[in-house]
């Protein structure tokens, strides 16, 4: 290891940015501004891919020419992942950092990217998300329901697994020599992240979670639109599950045992017994109380609200592509 780095460090890390962009450029105004505005001293490059947008960022993006070193490619629609593909097949740097058009990034976010990366070197990292204090009280509840320990948001994997820890796309890094091992992502059009993942462990690459290096995830503004989102993710689990069946987890049938529980437990209350209902009705308190401390009052009651709609969405999609395939 000790060798490699020496060769790393003198070959040095070029950052090449892959954001793909579908109709969203008030979104990649607030992305390119944070970029603008990083502490990291180094050139890097930003690719944005417009995949095939009908209103397109093209405007916004000529505001920073001046500033940053941006390439601007259009193409037909493809979905996120080969649109990412595409943004790597045309970028110059040696180390891919992969950005949904939705987040806003830390001033200090690409220093702690490399100083994590000089200090232990891995083809593939994934960092955390938070919620901006500009946010919505509707996206820091959706925010809390996606990154709680006491909702799911351990499954992806423990953040002391730096082996195993399993990279979302809306904050991940990609080096250039595993993209081209792996060719990148499939055309999955939901869970291809966790494809990906996958597939660079099964060629010997290790990811790991970068926790200082975390974005501020607008993720959806709406409880119909997450849950649709949450329902997508639900329907791509049993598809990974059976293409890759070493990955399989019990911790994955959480959500749907949680919903189909709690449609159980309504049914015995309505004859009596109480005793199931009570259990649920206390684990929400503990979400409100945890989520009061971190959000206050209001997030915490919407947090009750969204944590919900998760398990709804997930738990349906997962037993859809289960049984219905």
């Amino acid at each position: 290891m000790g060798a490699f780095l020496f060769i790393f460090v003198l070959m040095k890390l070029h950052f090449s940015i892959i954001i793909p962009v579908f109709n969203r450029p008030s979104e990649i105004d607030e992305l390119m501004h944070s970029l603008s505005v990083q502490l990291f001293k180094n050139d890097f490059e930003v690719v944005i891919v417009e995949d095939g947008s009908t209103d397109t960022c093209e405007s916004v993006i000529e505001k920073y020419q001046d500033t940053l070193s941006v390439n601007y490619f259009f193409k037909e629609n493809s979905g996120s992942g080969l649109s990412r593909n595409y943004g790597m097949q045309n970028a110059t740097g040696n180390y891919f950092i992969i950005l949904d058009s939705d987040v806003i990034l830390p001033p200090h976010y690409l220093e702690e990217v490399e100083n994590a990366l000089l200090h232990n070197f891995t083809d593939a990292y994934g960092g955390a998300d938070a919620a901006h204090a500009s946010f919505t009280a509707m996206q820091k509840a959706i925010n809390y329901s996606m990154t709680s320990v006491l909702t799911t948001g351990g499954i992806r994997g423990k953040k002391q697994s730096i082996e195993k820890f399993q990279p979302r796309s809306f904050n991940m890094g990609l080096s250039k020599t595993s993209f081209e091992k792996t060719k990148g992502y499939s055309d999955m059009k939901y869970g291809e992240d966790i494809d990906l993942t996958f597939r660079l462990w099964e060629k010997g690459y290790k990811t790991q979670f970068i926790e200082k290096a975390f974005v501020y995830h607008k993720r959806r503004t709406t409880l119909s639109e997450f849950f649709n989102q949450t329902f997508n993710f639900g329907t791509a689990r049993p598809i990974l599950n059976r293409k890759y069946p070493s990955t399989s987890k019990l911790t994955y049938w959480f959500p749907c045992l949680f919903i189909i529980g709690f449609d159980i437990s309504i049914i015995l209350a309505i004859f009596g017994y109480t005793l199931f209902i009570k259990v649920y009705f206390i684990y929400f308190m503990i979400l409100l109380i945890d989520s009061f401390f971190r959000n206050g009052l209001k997030v915490a009651f919407l947090s009750i609200i969204t944590s919900f709609t998760q398990f709804l969405g997930y738990g349906l999609g997962f037993l859809k592509s289960l049984f219905l395939k």
